[in-house]
């Protein structure tokens, strides 16, 4: 969903220009619930606040509402179905290739360099195998970018794009 909420918001209609739409998915990125629901909801505010906010929401529910409920109504008589089973699995490679399409424009766009590639994989794999609570990762880059803000970027090296 989000290269199409990008080309229609950022570069159709240009509500949003691409900075503010990858500050808007970074606050949707933080917050409970559904990602696509909660980036909705902040789009919509930002174009036109509590009506945005509740139309945007809907379109991004009802849709998806509807399509479920159609598809569980009908799925239960052809579950069993070897071709449904086998269209099933020629879907994945194109869900993965749906995922990774967002992935590679939103970090482009975010002028991610080697070095928070690397971080992001060590984060990952820290959650992953070692089982750590995201929420304690949150924390510790918090409190280790207020350090860096306050020691490194006050000595003077306000022109470092890291600062």
């Amino acid at each position: 969903m989000l290269p199409l909420i990008e080309r229609d918001v950022v570069d159709k209609h240009k509500w949003i220009d691409k900075k503010g739409f990858l500050d808007l998915m970074t606050v949707a990125q933080s917050m409970p619930g559904i990602f696509a629901f909660n980036f909705a909801i902040l789009i919509g505010h930002k174009i036109d606040k509590t009506r945005g906010s509740i139309l945007c929401g809907l379109g991004a529910v009802i849709p998806s509402f509807l399509i479920i409920l159609a598809i569980a109504i009908s799925f239960s008589d052809y579950k069993d179905n070897e071709y449904v089973t086998k269209i099933f699995k020629g879907m994945r490679p194109a869900v993965v290739a749906l995922l990774l399409v967002p992935l590679i424009t939103t970090a482009k766009a975010s002028h991610l360099t080697i070095k928070t590639g690397i971080l992001a994989i060590a984060v990952a794999l820290l959650i992953t195998f070692v089982h750590i609570n995201p929420v304690y990762i949150i924390l510790a880059v918090a409190i280790s970018s207020i350090i860096y803000g306050n020691i490194v970027c006050k000595k003077g090296t306000k022109n470092d794009e890291s600062c």
